[in-house]
């Protein structure tokens, strides 16, 4: 019962700093994302998920690497298609749109890198070391696209499709990085290496 109440108070924590995060003027998203990735590690510190471990694994950093490799190719596709096709109208505008709000030159290399970090580490240490860890055990794999279709549907506030279909793609990978490579060590590589490469080093658009 402290368990499911833990957990139901820490989730209500992560969508109001998410909320938060989604609506605050472009200026401050870097400083809101470090506000709202910290709740994230605060809520799973207080759900009883934030054990990180101090062992590396060999195979959990495989896994991520290949799977931040793999779902970066899978924005370059997706791209392409977007600025291909226009699907229902949507353009590269709304991909550009998110990425310079960390991308941006009022943001120098070092901040970006920061912020990257803690949307890394938040958004592992929540939506996979907690909500992830409680469902796995029933659900197996298929917890992974039901933890995405959580955070996907708490983006519906950006009211920005690409966005909103790109974090359930993501969190997709996250998920099954997270289950094949054993814990959030796999799924954060994952996420911090593609972060870095979407975000810094070469952005599809």
């Amino acid at each position: 019962m402290l368990e499911s109440r833990r957990l139901i108070l820490g989730l209500a924590l992560v969508v109001a700093s998410m909320a938060v995060l989604f609506t605050v003027p472009a200026s401050y998203f870097a400083a809101a994302t470090i506000l709202s990735t910290g709740c994230m590690m605060a809520a799973a510190r207080y759900a009883g998920g934030l054990r990180p471990g101090l062992k590396v694994r060999p195979l959990s950093l495989g896994v991520g690497a290949a799977t931040a490799v793999l779902l970066y190719l899978v924005y370059y596709a997706g791209g392409a298609a977007v600025d291909a096709f226009h699907p229902l109208g949507v353009t590269a505008a709304s991909e550009s749109a998110i990425y310079s709000l960390i991308a941006s030159p009022s943001n120098p290399v070092y901040l970006q890198v920061v912020v990257l970090l803690f949307d890394s580490a938040g958004y592992e240490s929540f939506f996979r070391g907690v909500l992830q860890a409680r469902l796995q055990p029933r659900f197996g794999v298929y917890s992974a696209p039901a933890v995405a279709l959580v955070d996907a549907s708490i983006h519906i506030i950006t009211l920005n499709p690409i966005w909103i279909g790109g974090t359930f793609i993501s969190d997709l990978f996250w998920g099954l990085a997270y289950h094949y490579g054993n814990g959030t060590q796999a799924s954060f590589t994952s996420h911090i290496l593609w972060d870095l490469a979407i975000f810094i080093v070469r952005p599809v658009t």
